[in-house]
């Protein structure tokens, strides 16, 4: 998803051939049309119903719905904030601020119309495939904070987050920032998504405390067959995050939906086998958690890397995420509710980093350009350690603000009877 309609200058780092054409395009390319929408519409569907499946699935049955609520009630809140003005802060020129922040000129989007163009697509069909990544990352956090947070208060985190910490990133890296003009490669949102939603589930679960009863009561997923639905699901969206950053139907596309599924099923396999290994049976929880790492490290390369480097992305990502899910859990007892931090936050910056590496010609990627391996590997370095703190910082802020102004979590009774009942009178399962 590089911000290359808006700023030919990126075309000499990105290497693709197709790019300058695409930039300059002032007709309407009915075939990228079709594609992006079709793309928008898978990654809509890895939030819903995807994740939604994937993370209700994960927590215990009288929370179920309250999961559930919180992917849908964060769907619609982003919506609405990105035709206020979040599209406008990112995608726009700042003047004088460029480098950190977007203007306010399409603000509720005045002039979009039907000839409305980004390169050689709709506008609006941008602005919807550009919002549902701005509509996954804050619900990628959820799993931080999964069973324990108050409505009330997850809901207004979700809107400050998005607006302190997505916003400002997002502009950096695809709309023309500081990140953009130093070089970084971030294709799908490995250092955009993963690495702020990832760090920021880890400050919130810090924040928050852990789960009562964590870690010596057992707190296993209730539903697998739910949460193997949504894992599908999010594999199948996960083409239209990844090859759909390619902004066109091309062979970018395609080889970033190929990197995609061969990353996803080595890091499934590899996370099966260390289990196979170490615990002596494989999990079906294991090798869907292993696809999910998989596919959220190969998110910053996917456009930039070959089949190989998807391969080797895909191994590692198996191996580091598997032991940081140990690390986080076990060692620091962390109550990272469904291991955001360790899979996405975690896989988000290896994935960013070996993008430096394996989009070199030499390493059978599209090439760096003018810029050497070392230059690509130490602006991707900086790019995930500024992200971090940034997200690291605001998220902590935003959270103590809120805790004090409206509390975050419910009641240790209340948390007790779940927050099905307790914030939504409803239950999932009426004969439990």
């Amino acid at each position: 998803m590089i911000n290359f309609l808006q700023n030919k200058k990126i075309v000499l780092f990105v290497g693709l051939a197709l790019l300058p054409s695409i930039a300059m395009a002032t007709e309407l390319n009915q075939a990228n049309t079709a594609w992006i929408l079709t793309s928008t519409a898978l990654v809509l569907f890895m939030t819903l119903p995807g994740l939604s499946l994937f993370y209700a699935g994960l927590v215990r049955s009288k929370n179920v719905l309250s999961v559930l609520m919180q992917c849908f009630a964060i769907t619609c809140l982003i919506s609405i904030m990105w035709l206020a003005g979040m599209y406008s802060l990112i995608f726009t020129d700042g003047g004088v601020a460029q480098s950190f922040i977007g203007g306010l000129e399409k603000v509720f989007m005045p002039n979009i119309g039907a000839g409305s163009l980004t390169g050689d697509i709709p506008e609006s069909v941008f602005f919807m495939f550009q919002m549902t990544f701005a509509i996954i990352t804050p619900a990628l956090i959820v799993g931080g904070f999964a069973e324990r947070m108050k409505f009330s208060s997850m809901l207004t985190f979700s809107g400050f987050w998005a607006l302190l910490v997505y916003v400002p990133v997002c502009h950096w890296v695809w709309g023309d920032g500081w990140l953009a003009e130093l070089g970084v490669k971030d294709f799908a949102g490995g250092i955009v998504i993963h690495v702020t939603a990832g760090i920021s589930a880890l400050v919130t679960a810090l924040v928050l405390g852990s789960r009562k009863g964590f870690p010596t009561t057992a707190m296993p997923p209730h539903n697998m067959p739910m949460v193997v639905t949504g894992a599908g699901m999010l594999w199948v969206g996960w083409f239209g995050f990844n090859a759909g950053s390619a902004l066109a139907a091309d062979g970018s596309a395609g080889m970033a939906m190929l990197a995609t599924h061969i990353s996803a099923s080595a890091g499934a396999l590899t996370w099966m086998v260390i289990e196979w290994l170490r615990f002596g049976k494989p999990s079906v929880l294991g090798i869907v958690t292993g696809m999910v790492a998989g596919l959220g490290t190969i998110t910053p390369a996917s456009g930039f890397v070959g089949p190989a480097g998807a391969l080797v992305i895909g191994v590692t990502s198996g191996i580091v995420c598997f032991y940081a899910v140990q690390i986080i859990k076990r060692r620091f007892k962390i109550d990272d509710s469904l291991d955001v931090f360790p899979v996405h936050g975690v896989g988000g910056v290896v994935g960013s980093i070996l993008t430096g590496v394996f989009a070199a010609k030499s390493m059978g990627g599209v090439g760096l350009g003018e810029a050497t391996m070392l230059y690509q590997v130490g602006v991707q370095t900086l790019a995930v350690v500024v992200v971090a703190v940034w997200s690291a910082l605001f998220s902590y802020v935003i959270l103590k603000v809120l805790d004090k102004v409206m509390g975050l979590r419910v009641s240790e009774d209340e948390e007790v009877q779940g927050l099905d009942i307790i914030l939504h009178e409803e239950t999932g399962y009426h004969n439990l």
